[in-house]
Protein backbone atom coordinates (compact mmCIF):
# COMPACT_ATOMS: atom_id res chain seq x y z
CA UNK A 1 0.00 0.00 0.00
CA UNK A 2 2.79 2.34 0.81
CA UNK A 3 4.17 1.67 -2.24
CA UNK A 4 0.98 2.51 -4.19
CA UNK A 5 1.30 5.67 -2.72
CA UNK A 6 4.10 6.60 -3.60
CA UNK A 7 3.94 5.56 -7.14
CA UNK A 8 0.58 7.52 -7.51
CA UNK A 9 2.44 10.49 -5.89
CA UNK A 10 5.31 9.92 -8.69
CA UNK A 11 3.03 9.32 -11.98
CA UNK A 12 0.36 11.93 -10.73
CA UNK A 13 2.58 14.97 -9.67
CA UNK A 14 6.55 14.67 -10.56
CA UNK A 15 6.07 12.66 -14.43
CA UNK A 16 3.66 15.49 -15.79
CA UNK A 17 6.51 17.82 -14.81
CA UNK A 18 9.54 16.11 -15.95
CA UNK A 19 10.45 17.69 -18.84
CA UNK A 20 10.00 21.20 -17.08
CA UNK A 21 12.51 20.52 -14.58
CA UNK A 22 15.02 19.16 -16.47
CA UNK A 23 14.65 22.51 -19.01
CA UNK A 24 14.47 25.01 -16.13
CA UNK A 25 17.31 23.09 -13.66
CA UNK A 26 14.56 23.47 -10.56
CA UNK A 27 12.58 21.60 -8.48
CA UNK A 28 8.84 23.50 -8.18
CA UNK A 29 7.46 24.45 -5.02
CA UNK A 30 4.43 23.01 -5.16
CA UNK A 31 6.33 19.23 -5.74
CA UNK A 32 7.51 19.74 -2.95
CA UNK A 33 4.61 21.10 -1.31
CA UNK A 34 3.12 17.47 -2.45
CA UNK A 35 5.22 15.40 -0.93
CA UNK A 36 5.18 17.57 2.28
CA UNK A 37 1.37 16.55 2.24
CA UNK A 38 1.89 12.97 1.85
CA UNK A 39 4.14 12.73 4.78
CA UNK A 40 7.19 11.57 2.84
CA UNK A 41 9.94 14.01 4.53
CA UNK A 42 9.34 11.97 7.76
CA UNK A 43 9.29 8.27 6.71
CA UNK A 44 11.47 6.65 8.83
CA UNK A 45 11.30 9.39 11.37
CA UNK A 46 9.25 7.77 15.04
CA UNK A 47 5.90 9.41 15.46
CA UNK A 48 6.98 11.08 18.82
CA UNK A 49 9.68 13.22 16.84
CA UNK A 50 6.80 14.11 14.13
CA UNK A 51 7.46 11.65 11.55
CA UNK A 52 5.58 8.92 9.98
CA UNK A 53 7.56 5.66 11.42
CA UNK A 54 8.46 2.95 9.34
CA UNK A 55 12.42 2.14 8.79
CA UNK A 56 14.64 1.30 5.75
CA UNK A 57 12.35 -1.02 3.96
CA UNK A 58 9.90 2.22 3.72
CA UNK A 59 12.96 4.28 2.70
CA UNK A 60 14.36 2.32 0.00
CA UNK A 61 10.54 1.71 -1.56
CA UNK A 62 10.34 5.85 -1.66
CA UNK A 63 13.38 6.02 -2.67
CA UNK A 64 12.86 3.45 -5.20
CA UNK A 65 9.88 4.88 -6.54
CA UNK A 66 10.27 8.72 -6.73
CA UNK A 67 13.98 7.77 -8.41
CA UNK A 68 12.32 5.73 -11.33
CA UNK A 69 10.11 8.84 -12.33
CA UNK A 70 12.53 11.25 -10.81
CA UNK A 71 15.71 11.19 -9.28
CA UNK A 72 16.74 14.95 -8.67
CA UNK A 73 13.35 15.06 -6.50
CA UNK A 74 14.64 11.71 -4.55
CA UNK A 75 17.93 12.51 -3.53
CA UNK A 76 16.73 16.01 -2.24
CA UNK A 77 14.11 14.43 0.06
CA UNK A 78 16.57 11.10 0.78
CA UNK A 79 19.26 13.80 1.88
CA UNK A 80 17.37 14.96 4.85
CA UNK A 81 18.33 11.11 5.82
CA UNK A 82 22.29 12.64 6.05
CA UNK A 83 21.38 14.63 8.64
CA UNK A 84 18.26 12.27 10.62
CA UNK A 85 20.36 9.33 10.88
CA UNK A 86 23.12 10.41 12.62
CA UNK A 87 20.70 12.73 14.72
CA UNK A 88 19.14 9.56 16.00
CA UNK A 89 22.41 7.50 16.14
CA UNK A 90 24.21 9.64 18.51
CA UNK A 91 21.93 12.85 19.67
CA UNK A 92 21.11 13.14 22.86
CA UNK A 93 17.46 13.73 23.54
CA UNK A 94 17.44 17.91 23.37
CA UNK A 95 18.83 17.56 20.25
CA UNK A 96 16.56 14.58 19.06
CA UNK A 97 13.59 17.07 19.88
CA UNK A 98 14.86 20.61 18.65
CA UNK A 99 16.19 19.19 15.31
CA UNK A 100 13.95 15.88 14.36
CA UNK A 101 10.50 17.23 14.16
CA UNK A 102 10.95 20.42 11.79
CA UNK A 103 12.53 18.13 9.31
CA UNK A 104 10.22 14.93 9.61
CA UNK A 105 7.20 17.47 9.39
CA UNK A 106 8.97 18.90 6.07
CA UNK A 107 9.18 22.55 7.75
CA UNK A 108 12.66 22.64 6.65
CA UNK A 109 15.50 20.87 5.47
CA UNK A 110 18.54 19.83 6.34
CA UNK A 111 22.45 19.06 5.04
CA UNK A 112 25.07 17.00 5.85
CA UNK A 113 28.38 19.25 5.17
CA UNK A 114 31.69 16.89 5.21
CA UNK A 115 32.90 16.80 1.45
CA UNK A 116 36.02 18.77 0.93
CA UNK A 117 38.17 19.82 -1.87
CA UNK A 118 40.84 17.28 -0.55
CA UNK A 119 38.59 15.07 1.24
CA UNK A 120 35.26 12.82 0.15
CA UNK A 121 35.78 8.72 0.79
CA UNK A 122 38.80 10.29 2.81
CA UNK A 123 37.29 11.37 5.55
CA UNK A 124 39.73 11.29 7.86
CA UNK A 125 41.05 13.89 5.75
CA UNK A 126 39.05 17.02 6.18
CA UNK A 127 41.05 20.47 6.78
CA UNK A 128 38.39 22.17 8.49
CA UNK A 129 38.78 23.03 12.06
CA UNK A 130 36.98 23.66 14.98
CA UNK A 131 38.59 25.68 18.05
CA UNK A 132 37.29 26.69 21.42
CA UNK A 133 36.83 29.91 22.05
CA UNK A 134 38.18 32.04 24.58
CA UNK A 135 34.89 32.04 26.54
CA UNK A 136 34.84 27.90 26.80
CA UNK A 137 31.39 28.00 25.66
CA UNK A 138 31.44 27.59 22.37
CA UNK A 139 33.24 26.28 19.12
CA UNK A 140 34.54 28.59 16.24
CA UNK A 141 34.53 26.68 12.94
CA UNK A 142 36.28 27.82 9.47
CA UNK A 143 36.39 25.74 6.37
CA UNK A 144 34.89 24.93 2.92
CA UNK A 145 32.77 22.31 2.05
CA UNK A 146 32.06 21.03 -1.37
CA UNK A 147 29.49 19.36 -3.66
CA UNK A 148 27.18 19.65 -0.40
CA UNK A 149 23.75 18.35 -1.91
CA UNK A 150 20.23 20.55 -0.19
CA UNK A 151 22.72 23.03 0.88
CA UNK A 152 21.31 26.03 -1.01
CA UNK A 153 17.35 25.04 0.54
CA UNK A 154 18.87 24.09 3.93
CA UNK A 155 18.16 25.20 7.43
CA UNK A 156 20.15 22.74 9.44
CA UNK A 157 23.64 21.05 8.31
CA UNK A 158 25.61 18.12 9.66
CA UNK A 159 29.32 19.61 9.53
CA UNK A 160 32.55 17.78 10.24
CA UNK A 161 35.66 19.05 11.66
CA UNK A 162 38.86 18.65 13.04
CA UNK A 163 38.85 19.60 17.13
CA UNK A 164 42.52 18.13 17.22
CA UNK A 165 44.96 17.39 14.98
CA UNK A 166 45.54 13.87 13.54
CA UNK A 167 47.59 11.54 14.77
CA UNK A 168 50.55 9.11 12.80
CA UNK A 169 48.46 5.99 11.45
CA UNK A 170 45.71 6.91 13.27
CA UNK A 171 43.94 9.96 11.02
CA UNK A 172 40.64 9.19 11.89
CA UNK A 173 40.73 10.80 15.85
CA UNK A 174 40.43 14.59 16.60
CA UNK A 175 37.20 14.94 14.28
CA UNK A 176 34.19 16.01 15.93
CA UNK A 177 30.33 16.38 14.54
CA UNK A 178 28.67 19.61 14.80
CA UNK A 179 24.96 20.71 13.81
CA UNK A 180 24.94 23.87 12.77
CA UNK A 181 22.31 26.32 11.70
CA UNK A 182 21.86 28.27 8.41
CA UNK A 183 21.55 31.71 10.57
CA UNK A 184 24.83 31.28 12.44
CA UNK A 185 27.08 34.53 11.89
CA UNK A 186 29.89 33.40 9.10
CA UNK A 187 27.83 29.90 7.78
CA UNK A 188 27.59 30.87 3.83
CA UNK A 189 26.43 29.29 0.59
CA UNK A 190 28.58 30.00 -2.28
CA UNK A 191 28.74 28.72 -5.57
CA UNK A 192 26.49 25.94 -7.07
CA UNK A 193 28.43 23.14 -9.19
CA UNK A 194 26.85 22.42 -12.47
CA UNK A 195 27.30 18.67 -12.13
CA UNK A 196 26.24 16.68 -15.15
CA UNK A 197 22.93 15.10 -13.92
CA UNK A 198 20.52 15.12 -11.20
CA UNK A 199 18.61 18.36 -12.87
CA UNK A 200 16.98 19.87 -10.42
CA UNK A 201 19.28 19.27 -7.44
CA UNK A 202 22.93 20.25 -8.00
CA UNK A 203 25.39 20.46 -4.99
CA UNK A 204 26.63 23.43 -3.44
CA UNK A 205 29.50 24.80 -1.75
CA UNK A 206 29.65 25.50 2.18
CA UNK A 207 31.76 28.18 3.85
CA UNK A 208 32.44 28.65 7.53
CA UNK A 209 34.12 31.69 8.45
CA UNK A 210 34.52 32.06 12.41
CA UNK A 211 31.67 30.19 12.74
CA UNK A 212 30.42 30.09 16.39
CA UNK A 213 28.71 26.64 17.50
CA UNK A 214 27.40 26.47 20.79
CA UNK A 215 28.97 23.33 22.45
CA UNK A 216 25.43 21.90 23.23
CA UNK A 217 25.65 21.51 19.39
CA UNK A 218 28.50 19.02 19.38
CA UNK A 219 26.57 15.38 17.59
CA UNK A 220 28.27 12.54 19.40
CA UNK A 221 31.51 12.68 21.59
CA UNK A 222 34.09 15.08 21.02
CA UNK A 223 37.00 13.70 18.55
CA UNK A 224 34.64 10.63 17.20
CA UNK A 225 33.02 12.22 14.37
CA UNK A 226 34.62 9.81 12.39
CA UNK A 227 32.41 7.14 13.87
CA UNK A 228 29.39 9.51 13.03
CA UNK A 229 30.28 10.24 9.37
CA UNK A 230 30.94 6.62 8.35
CA UNK A 231 28.02 5.23 10.08
CA UNK A 232 25.44 7.43 8.52
CA UNK A 233 27.07 6.57 5.02
CA UNK A 234 26.64 2.50 6.00
CA UNK A 235 22.92 3.44 6.14
CA UNK A 236 22.65 5.87 3.68
CA UNK A 237 24.36 3.83 0.66
CA UNK A 238 21.20 1.52 1.03
CA UNK A 239 18.65 4.21 -0.03
CA UNK A 240 21.04 5.12 -3.07
CA UNK A 241 21.26 1.79 -3.92
CA UNK A 242 17.18 1.86 -4.01
CA UNK A 243 17.97 5.13 -5.93
CA UNK A 244 19.96 3.49 -8.63
CA UNK A 245 17.18 0.49 -8.74
CA UNK A 246 14.58 3.13 -9.44
CA UNK A 247 16.89 4.62 -11.91
CA UNK A 248 17.53 1.31 -13.74
CA UNK A 249 13.45 0.33 -13.52
CA UNK A 250 12.54 3.75 -15.53
CA UNK A 251 15.05 3.11 -18.16
CA UNK A 252 13.99 -0.69 -18.63
CA UNK A 253 10.55 0.46 -18.83
CA UNK A 254 10.88 3.17 -21.28
CA UNK A 255 13.38 0.62 -23.42
CA UNK A 256 10.72 -2.16 -22.84
CA UNK A 257 7.93 0.02 -24.70
CA UNK A 258 9.84 1.32 -27.27
CA UNK A 259 10.87 -1.46 -28.60
CA UNK A 260 7.49 -3.52 -28.54
CA UNK A 261 6.36 0.05 -30.32
CA UNK A 262 9.11 0.76 -32.36
CA UNK A 263 8.90 -1.17 -35.99
CA UNK A 264 11.57 -2.08 -38.03
CA UNK A 265 11.42 -4.12 -41.71
CA UNK A 266 7.88 -4.55 -40.68
CA UNK A 267 8.73 -5.81 -36.67
CA UNK A 268 8.65 -4.46 -33.48
CA UNK A 269 12.36 -4.24 -32.61
CA UNK A 270 11.98 -6.52 -29.90
CA UNK A 271 11.03 -9.41 -32.12
CA UNK A 272 15.19 -9.10 -33.14
CA UNK A 273 17.74 -11.39 -31.11
CA UNK A 274 20.16 -8.31 -30.93
CA UNK A 275 17.04 -6.50 -29.11
CA UNK A 276 15.27 -9.04 -26.89
CA UNK A 277 18.41 -10.30 -25.57
CA UNK A 278 19.40 -6.68 -23.97
CA UNK A 279 15.96 -6.43 -22.90
CA UNK A 280 15.96 -10.03 -21.04
CA UNK A 281 19.86 -9.49 -19.52
CA UNK A 282 18.83 -5.71 -18.62
CA UNK A 283 15.69 -7.39 -16.61
CA UNK A 284 17.65 -10.13 -15.01
CA UNK A 285 20.14 -7.74 -13.80
CA UNK A 286 17.60 -5.28 -12.33
CA UNK A 287 16.09 -7.75 -10.60
CA UNK A 288 18.95 -8.90 -9.09
CA UNK A 289 19.90 -5.20 -7.69
CA UNK A 290 16.43 -5.36 -6.00
CA UNK A 291 16.71 -7.84 -4.48
CA UNK A 292 20.70 -7.17 -3.24
CA UNK A 293 18.77 -3.65 -1.92
CA UNK A 294 15.91 -5.07 0.02
CA UNK A 295 18.31 -7.74 1.64
CA UNK A 296 20.68 -4.70 3.09
CA UNK A 297 17.77 -2.60 4.55
CA UNK A 298 16.24 -5.83 5.98
CA UNK A 299 19.28 -6.18 7.06
CA UNK A 300 19.78 -2.47 8.33
CA UNK A 301 16.17 -2.69 9.91
CA UNK A 302 17.09 -5.80 11.71
CA UNK A 303 20.22 -4.53 13.78
CA UNK A 304 22.40 -7.13 11.74
CA UNK A 305 25.89 -6.29 11.78
CA UNK A 306 26.21 -7.65 8.31
CA UNK A 307 24.47 -4.86 7.12
CA UNK A 308 27.65 -2.57 6.54
CA UNK A 309 28.56 -5.62 3.84
CA UNK A 310 25.46 -5.87 2.46
CA UNK A 311 25.29 -1.74 2.04
CA UNK A 312 28.35 -1.83 0.07
CA UNK A 313 27.11 -4.86 -2.37
CA UNK A 314 24.17 -3.35 -3.05
CA UNK A 315 25.22 0.39 -3.53
CA UNK A 316 27.99 -1.13 -5.85
CA UNK A 317 26.05 -4.09 -7.90
CA UNK A 318 22.75 -1.72 -8.32
CA UNK A 319 24.72 1.62 -9.57
CA UNK A 320 26.78 -0.42 -11.91
CA UNK A 321 23.82 -1.80 -12.70
CA UNK A 322 21.73 1.66 -13.45
CA UNK A 323 24.64 2.87 -15.75
CA UNK A 324 24.73 -0.25 -18.22
CA UNK A 325 20.68 -0.86 -18.27
CA UNK A 326 20.64 3.28 -18.94
CA UNK A 327 23.41 2.58 -21.93
CA UNK A 328 21.43 -0.11 -23.30
CA UNK A 329 18.01 1.58 -23.03
CA UNK A 330 19.77 4.60 -25.09
CA UNK A 331 20.79 1.76 -27.54
CA UNK A 332 17.67 0.16 -27.92
CA UNK A 333 16.54 3.80 -28.37
CA UNK A 334 19.20 4.93 -30.92
CA UNK A 335 19.05 8.55 -32.35
CA UNK A 336 15.90 8.87 -30.24
CA UNK A 337 17.93 7.63 -27.33
CA UNK A 338 20.51 11.10 -27.64
CA UNK A 339 17.53 12.90 -28.32
CA UNK A 340 17.52 15.45 -25.03
CA UNK A 341 13.35 15.39 -25.80
CA UNK A 342 13.06 11.75 -25.23
CA UNK A 343 14.22 12.20 -21.49
CA UNK A 344 16.09 8.65 -22.17
CA UNK A 345 20.06 9.91 -21.68
CA UNK A 346 19.37 11.87 -18.06
CA UNK A 347 18.83 8.04 -17.16
CA UNK A 348 22.27 7.64 -17.86
CA UNK A 349 23.76 11.20 -15.98
CA UNK A 350 21.44 10.70 -13.14
CA UNK A 351 22.93 7.13 -13.04
CA UNK A 352 26.51 7.62 -12.88
CA UNK A 353 26.13 10.06 -10.08
CA UNK A 354 25.02 7.28 -8.30
CA UNK A 355 28.34 5.38 -8.47
CA UNK A 356 29.83 8.48 -7.48
CA UNK A 357 28.02 10.01 -4.33
CA UNK A 358 28.02 8.22 -0.75
CA UNK A 359 31.55 6.41 -1.24
CA UNK A 360 32.71 6.12 -4.86
CA UNK A 361 32.15 2.57 -6.04
CA UNK A 362 36.29 1.36 -5.91
CA UNK A 363 35.52 2.63 -2.33
CA UNK A 364 32.76 0.08 -1.75
CA UNK A 365 35.20 -2.46 -3.05
CA UNK A 366 37.27 -1.83 -0.44
CA UNK A 367 35.01 -2.18 2.42
CA UNK A 368 33.61 -5.35 0.62
CA UNK A 369 37.14 -6.50 1.09
CA UNK A 370 38.07 -5.43 4.14
CA UNK A 371 34.72 -6.91 5.40
CA UNK A 372 35.91 -10.42 4.36
CA UNK A 373 39.41 -10.13 5.83
CA UNK A 374 37.63 -8.99 9.78
CA UNK A 375 34.93 -11.86 9.10
CA UNK A 376 38.22 -14.50 8.46
CA UNK A 377 39.83 -13.28 11.40
CA UNK A 378 37.30 -13.02 13.72
CA UNK A 379 35.91 -16.38 12.45
CA UNK A 380 32.79 -14.97 11.50
CA UNK A 381 30.50 -16.28 8.59
CA UNK A 382 29.83 -13.52 6.23
CA UNK A 383 26.16 -14.60 5.19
Amino acid sequence: MFRRIVEKFAEDSLRPRVKDVESADKIPVELIEGAKALGLMGIGVPPEYGGQGGGFKELAIMSEEISRVLPAFGTMLLVNRLFIDPLMMFGTADQKSRYLPPVAKGEVFAAHANTEPGAGSDVAGISTTAKMSSSGSKWILNGRKIFISNADRAQFFLVSARTSPSEPGKRWRGITAFIVERDYPGLRIGQKFNVMGLMGEHPSEVLLEDVEVPESNVLGKIGEGFKVVLTTYDYSRILIAAQAVGIAQGAFEAAFNYSIERNAFERPIIAFEGVSFKVAEMLMELEAARLLTYWAANLAESGDPKFVLASSIAKYYATETAVKISKNAISIHGGVGVDKESLVERYLRDAMITTIYEGANDVQKLTIAKSLLRAISKDVPIS
